[in-house]
């Protein structure tokens, strides 16, 4: 029997040039009556159906009338202008790794921002500027190799920054080094104003900036909502100085990684429940800003038990910043108390070293890699799961009632650093959590759709039986991560906790997020299933 590699854990997740010294052109540099027009095309067209498969979600296609691919901000003011004008429907896409069909459900007009990837140093803004096309690893490369620094983005390297950033990515670097948006420090958006005119606006976390509510808005409230991103800028909180190698973050100049293994076979109730105690318990106890355990990100990725012969295996992959005088130690220690008491423990990968860039490549997903027919939940976590829910997610993941062809809980490290910031201050609403639990589903026979969509139904509702089904806000735990968007949370059915779903989402915050939506769209042109809805329409919708 073979373990799983870093790659196939990695691949659980479903959901990571050279650098240019230049300043971006202003956005209101070209009039629009002389800006060419975006490159438009449309069913008919041999790219038409590149453009249709360039998603990460195979149960969803979309075929809008029109795909228009920007490449500079004056572009999209004229493309959101026509779509306005014709009275399209528009939506938009960055790397195209949306878990539901917001994209591309009733979209007449779809503005792909894959050709806006630049990643340059803006010494007008004295700050990084991202266009929302370049992938989380052309982030992190250019970065990286043109000033030595980084933003603590996520491990799937195909995923772009678009929607990353807005949703208030997360990545290994989060627990030391915070949030995404807590280095954000302006964005700008295309919206269109009562009137149905078409503009850019720039927003920045300056306090005297009359737009600053729009920058709020993109630092945790979601893609699709108010306007179009076509250019994020980033810098440290507090950073000062015009040196750019000191207005973001270093990463460790090297990783220490190491992966555990276990053989379902040699897997016990009995040890599935410690497993998972300890490794709940140690995040409760390691979780605060400031440990030493900041820079450790080990998740843990468990598949459902086979039913055939080989019943498979699951893992935890474990790193840290390989720099730290004891990190040797802290890794063995960490792994000592995760194992204690549960038999069949395998060391798949013993302890190494790599360039920072290097480990990040190691992990980093391809777009291949991340594609297929699956379903996903999630949910942060205040503190571990109760014995209950250990016992659940063991009936779930080994019961032989339904026949899945992979099916995985992902536990992923969270906190530290995060939770320094108040739940107020960003719309990233969820500041005191120590983990977040995603749940997917994945399968190849599309005649396979319904019957998978309801197992995984089931085994989240059971998980959260207590509370309606849902992970309601509590002590145990918080809601959900928009960037991890479930619709299932929009119906009664499988929501019974007479919460609204953007009370999982956004808590306390989605009442402010009405109010820029109010004001930077209030002709709702930005809109999808789980799209921030207007003051003055049902607020449960």
């Amino acid at each position: 029997m073979e373990m799983p590699t870093r790659r196939g854990f990695l691949a659980g997740t479903a959901a990571l040039g050279g650098a240019a010294l230049v300043a971006p052109a202003k956005a209101e540099g070209i009039p629009l009556g002389q800006a060419p027009d975006p490159v438009t095309i449309r069913p008919g067209d041999p790219r038409y159906e590149d453009l249709v498969l360039r998603r990460t979600s195979e149960r969803f296609f979309p075929r809008p009338g029109s795909f228009r691919l920007p490449t500079t901000t004056e572009q999209v003011v004229r493309a959101v202008a026509h779509a306005t004008r014709e009275g399209k429907r528009v939506t938009v896409r960055s790397g195209g790794h949306c878990y539901e069909n917001f994209v591309g459900d009733g979209a007449e007009v779809i503005i792909d921002m894959s050709a806006m990837r630049q990643v340059t140093f803006d010494r007008r803004r004295n700050a990084f500027m991202i266009e929302p096309g370049a992938t989380l690893w052309e982030v992190f490369e250019r970065l990286y190799l043109g000033w030595g620094v980084t933003i603590p983005g996520g491990q799937c390297g195909g995923v772009a920054a678009g929607g990353h950033i807005q949703g208030g990515g997360y990545g290994p670097l989060s627990r030391s080094l915070g949030s995404v948006v807590d280095y954000l420090y302006a964005v700008e958006v295309v919206v269109v104003d009562r009137s149905g005119r078409a503009r850019a606006v720039v927003a920045t976390r300056e306090q005297d900036d009359e737009n600053r509510d729009l920058w709020w808005a993109h630092t945790g409230g979601g893609g699709g909502n108010f306007g179009v991103v076509t250019r994020y800028w980033m810098r440290s909180p507090g950073a000062t100085g015009d040196d750019p190698a000191r207005l973001l973050p270093k990463p460790p100049a090297v990783t220490l990684g190491a992966t555990i293994g276990w053989r379902w076979q040699d897997t016990t109730e009995e040890s599935f429940h410690r497993l998972l105690r300890n490794y709940g318990e140690w995040h409760e106890r390691h979780s605060a800003p400031g440990s030493p355990y900041a820079s450790l990100f080990s998740p843990m990725l468990i598949t459902r038990r086979n039913t055939g012969a080989d019943p498979g295996a699951f893992v935890m992959v474990a790193t840290m910043d390989g720099t730290l005088p004891d990190a040797d130690r802290l890794l063995s220690e960490y792994v000592q108390e995760i194992t204690a008491g549960v038999q069949g423990t395998i060391t798949v990968e013993p302890p190494h070293r790599l360039p920072w860039l290097a480990a990040v490549k190691a992990g980093s997903l391809s777009q291949e890699d991340e594609s297929g027919m699956f379903k996903a939940k999630a949910a942060y976590l205040r503190k571990r799961f109760t014995d209950a829910q250990i016992g659940t997610a063991y009936r779930y993941l080994t019961s032989t009632d339904h026949h899945n062809e992979r099916a995985v809980l992902l536990l992923v490290p969270y906190g530290g650093k995060v939770n320094t910031v108040a739940p107020d201050a960003t719309a990233l609403a969820q500041r005191d959590s120590i983990m977040k639990a995603i749940y997917t589903v994945t399968w190849t026979d599309p005649e396979g759709e319904q019957a998978n969509l309801d197992w995984i139904r089931r085994w989240y509702r059971a998980m959260y039986q207590d509370t309606g089904g849902v992970p309601v806000p509590g002590s145990v735990t918080d809601g959900s991560y928009i960037n991890y968007p479930d619709v299932d949370t929009t119906d009664p059915e499988w929501n019974r906790s007479g919460v609204p779903w953007h009370t999982l989402y956004y808590k306390d915050n989605y009442r402010r997020l009405q109010q820029v939506k109010a004001r930077w769209d209030p002709r709702d042109v930005f809109h999808h299933a789980m799209s921030v809805r207007l003051p003055d329409q049902a607020v449960s919708g």
